[in-house]
């Protein structure tokens, strides 16, 4: 599959059903908008609709409880949704809001506070005056909510393996997955990898994978300005911009290929996890997570950058929105394998220990590197060209914003 032709396979196994109009979008998100990265395909996809009608996120409700045993790590993230809780329901911009609904997690919290997660978001919907709803669903519990809200379309977002995400009910999130797959109009993929072991579970699907604002990446990286928190920091920098978790990074390597690097500065841009000792060389520099519109500055900044995977099953299926930023960027790249990079043969470096890992980055930092290529690939690949695509397969079964062509 091309990346040209990415976003033009669907595979509808029925007729389009009468053609329905929506209002505005109800997103039941995965990650919180208020301390996650604002790249996440979700809210990048909600920031597109609510260009055509008004879009109402819903902050992550949770997969799985917060345990005493994660240390300062749990005060952390109790402290983090009791803030996100206090902001209740907020206008972002014209046509967004974001709400954050009271929610406990686990089987049993969710019970208890499933008609005040409701009663929030109907209240959220009908400030914004929708009343008859695309409901767009990543974090799967959102599932529990379809029945009360009856909407007139259903989107799934299947972009990652949640079932597999540390800690979580494994037969709960599993038994969601089935129902969205069974019930949306259409679920959406982005990796190649689950679209092609998992359409055939859908009732419809459809690939479209990550966009990105290259425009704006592409520009940091033809213009680079050292944050004030880099600039002190020496070269050559090698930097990785993400979540430094255990789920997705792969800690052990990381650390070897610090230690047998002394001269490279290694700058890392993202909630950590991990232990607090966790890497603590002196060429090792911890800046903590960063707001979405200074990310670009960050990748620029370096010499090279990297993205240190696990072996993990949630990293089999991921495709990265980081990469296409990365390539955007302009640096040159080294990885770990993951199914995606069928896609990228020839613009990234990949090694699968330490060792290689290590080597696969001098070679980076000592090889004239062009950045076209990469550039090129992306340049077209817009967040705007992503939603209407989505948009595009949902017309094609019937469902269309009100006043684009559908019968309200």
């Amino acid at each position: 599959m091309s990346a040209a032709a990415e976003a033009e396979t669907i595979v509808p196994d029925a007729a389009p059903s009468a053609r329905r109009a929506f209002d505005g979008v109800i997103c039941f998100g995965g990650e919180d908008w208020w301390y996650h990265n604002r790249g996440h395909y979700d809210m990048q996809m909600m920031r597109e609709l609510s260009r055509r009608v008004p879009v109402l996120y819903v902050n992550s409700i949770g997969m799985r409880t917060p345990s005493l045993r994660e240390g300062g790590m749990f005060f952390r993230r109790v402290a983090r949704k009791l803030r996100s809780f206090r902001r209740g329901y907020v206008a972002v911009r014209e046509n967004f809001s974001v709400v954050s609904p009271i929610s406990v997690p686990g089987t049993l919290g969710r019970r208890l506070s499933r008609g005040t997660l409701l009663g929030q978001v109907r209240r959220g919907a009908a400030r914004l005056g929708i009343a008859r709803p695309l409901v767009w669903i990543n974090c799967p519990p959102g599932a529990e909510a379809l029945d009360a809200i009856d909407p007139v379309g259903l989107v799934y977002q299947r972009t990652d393996r949640y079932e597999e995400f540390h800690g979580v009910d494994r037969a709960l999130i599993s038994g969601y997955d089935r129902r969205l797959k069974r019930e949306a109009d259409l679920t959406l993929f982005c990796s190649t990898l689950l679209y092609e072991q998992e359409r055939g579970q859908c009732a419809r699907a459809m690939f479209v994978d990550h966009g990105a604002d290259a425009d704006r990446f592409e520009a940091a990286g033809r213009n680079p300005a050292d944050p004030p928190d880099v600039a002190r920091i020496g070269r050559p920098r090698v930097g990785f911009v993400g979540g430094i978790d255990a789920h997705t990074f792969w800690p052990e390597m990381f650390e070897e290929v610090v230690r047998a690097m002394p001269d490279v500065q290694f700058v890392l841009v993202g909630g950590k996890t991990l232990p607090d000792e966790w890497c603590d060389e002196p060429n090792a520099h911890f800046l903590g997570q960063k707001a979405y519109e200074d990310v670009p500055a960050y990748m620029a900044a370096c010499d090279a950058l990297v993205m240190p995977w696990n072996r993990g099953e949630w990293i089999k299926a991921c495709n990265p929105v980081k990469l296409k930023e990365y390539l955007a960027v302009g640096r040159p790249i080294v990885t770990t394998s993951f199914h995606e990079l069928k896609r990228y043969e020839g613009l990234v470096r990949v090694a699968d220990d330490a060792e290689s890992f290590a080597r696969q980055i001098r070679a980076a930092l000592d090889t004239p590197f062009d950045p076209e290529p990469g550039r090129d690939l992306v340049r077209e690949q817009t967040w705007t060209a992503k939603a209407d695509a989505a948009l595009d397969g949902l017309a094609s079964l019937g469902l269309a914003p009100a006043g684009k062509g559908s019968a309200s």
